[in-house]
């Protein structure tokens, strides 16, 4: 089984992130724990999420808690591309294919993987994004562009944001400007 790990700071508040993705048979996981600040409360929140061979959402999992609140979320993507939300059918995200945790850096790995783009190629690349604060899924367009051999110009309207990713070898973002850096 491959195994490749990522350790990330928090830029914009204290925190940490910790992951690794592995190959099981049958698809891809990534896994992982991240722990910051999120206002005046502090998180500690352990997920997971697995993808087919083609690194395409499967379901994911998010436990821990956020300030004095538990958070206990699974998310499932059926074999209709129908988004499950702890149980509860989500409408709205019919085209998306991959899943975006909104406090970890990882879940772009499998979105850059899936993609995988050529150097002055882009793609738009709409997610289901999960928001822990609220216990939301939701939609979320994306843009990547791939630059380089190692970068990759990404684009999240709706957040007004828009910076040159770096990524390692693995494609885990290395550099998010403002908001992750990796670390070792």
């Amino acid at each position: 089984m491959t195994t490749t790990t990522a350790v990330w700071r928090r830029i914009d508040t204290p925190g940490h992130d910790a992951c690794r993705l592995t190959h099981p048979a049958g698809g891809w996981q990534i896994e992982g724990t991240a722990i910051f600040v999120q206002g005046s409360a502090h998180a500690h929140l352990a997920y997971r999420v697995s993808c087919n061979d083609e690194w395409q959402t499967r379901d994911a999992s998010v436990h821990g808690w956020l300030g004095p609140r538990s958070v206990e979320l699974t998310v499932r993507r059926t074999d209709n591309g129908e988004w499950m939300l702890n149980g509860a059918a989500v409408d709205g995200l019919s085209e998306c294919v991959d899943l975006d945790l909104g406090f970890t850096p990882a879940t772009n790995l499998l979105q850059l993987r899936r993609i995988a783009l050529h150097e002055g190629e882009g793609k738009d690349v709409p997610v289901a994004w999960l928001n822990v604060g609220d216990g939301t899924l939701s939609l979320l367009r994306q843009r990547y562009e791939r630059r380089g051999v190692r970068t990759y110009w990404y684009e999240a309207p709706r957040f007004e944001y828009a910076a040159m990713l770096d990524v390692d070898d693995s494609g885990f973002p290395k550099r998010y400007p403002d908001l992750w850096e990796a670390q070792g």
